[in-house]
């Protein structure tokens, strides 16, 4: 789960403040339904497909001894119970505009491999010398399908589809009055099965994400999202590398960098790739994890200054499983 998308937290595919005008452009115009159809269409026969390659799923992105947690800025490659609350962002955008977002996402497993989510964002922006406004983002449904999980080599991926509900956010936040699908693939990967020769980079891993936005009506304007996370997990070699004996809280920390990317396909926001770079560190405890980012433009169309990110998760099933556990065993 990321912070809500996206944002994307874990809404996500990218995070949300990419597609406000002002922090990494202008929103999305729509597209017609066509091509809605044919991504929906899409990604139906590939959830369709996925039955045959059900696996067992396993809480929280673990993949053999491999944690992988729930990141900030990208959504993730695995389904759980959890609830990212309260997630928080700011920074100004191209037009020196500062956004602050407050966001929640909420997801729910249905079997061990699908899961259900919604998330919400409340925004202010503040434009400069003008005053300051706010209100509620449209909201955001969304589901996912953990595809294939490896143990062996620490592997995972998901396919998944979040939809942005048109017309029902604030107008004076500039919320979208029609609604966006967004179809994506994620994907983890362990550096766990390195030589022994090279056993200090054991703990690092990959994930990533590569999706879509595609407006239902009103001419064109998809967008390409992608992103993908570099981490380094303490725990991991505390646990399974070598015991370097660090304390508390260090010894549950996860250093990460992550990456994110908008591309403007069509339409008349079509322009230059933006996103962001975003490093930061996680801590991963046994009911909840806390992560914090720095937000840095990578180019003068994706913003203005350093912005920040920071998010608490909350593992809902371990904190109450016999609450929080897929609906269809």
């Amino acid at each position: 789960m990321t912070a809500t998308a996206q944002t994307s937290p874990h809404s996500r595919i990218v995070a949300r403040d990419d597609r406000r005008p002002g922090m990494f452009g202008a929103r999305p115009a729509a597209r017609g339904m066509g091509a809605c159809r044919q991504a929906a269409w899409t990604f139906a026969i590939l959830l369709g497909l996925s039955a045959l390659a059900v696996d067992p799923a396993w809480a929280h992105g673990l993949a053999g001894n491999r944690l992988f947690p729930a990141t900030l800025t990208i959504d993730d490659p695995f389904v759980a119970d959890e609830l990212a609350f309260p997630s928080f962002s700011r920074a100004k955008g191209a037009d020196k505009t500062t956004e602050t977002d407050f966001s929640m996402e909420l997801a729910k497993t249905i079997t061990p491999n699908f899961q259900l989510s919604v998330a919400g964002t409340y925004v202010l922006l503040e434009p400069p010398d003008e005053g300051s406004t706010s209100g509620f983002d449209n909201p955001e449904v969304g589901m996912k399908y953990l595809l294939f999980r490896h143990d062996p080599s620490e592997t995972l991926i998901s396919i998944g589809l979040n939809w942005e509900i048109g017309g029902v956010g604030s107008s004076k936040i500039d919320a979208a009055s029609i609604s966006t699908p967004r179809p994506a693939l994620f994907f983890g990967q362990g550096l766990g099965i390195l030589p022994e020769a090279v056993s200090w980079l054991r703990p690092l891993a990959v994930t990533g994400t590569v999706g879509a936005d595609v407006p239902t009506s009103g001419g064109e304007g998809d967008h390409l999202t992608y992103g993908f996370t570099i981490q380094y997990s303490l725990p991991y070699l505390q646990s399974y590398v070598k015991d370097i004996g660090l304390p508390a809280p260090f010894n549950r920390m996860i250093p990460l960098v992550e990456f994110a990317f908008d591309t403007p396909l069509n339409g008349p926001d079509n322009g230059p790739t933006t996103g962001t770079i975003n490093p930061g560190v996680i801590w991963v405890g046994q009911f909840f994890q806390i992560g914090a980012e720095a937000i840095v433009p990578m180019n003068g169309a994706s913003g203005r200054t350093i912005g920040v990110r920071a998010l608490l998760d909350i593992f809902l099933d371990d904190l109450l499983p016999k609450v929080f556990k897929p609906i269809f065993q």
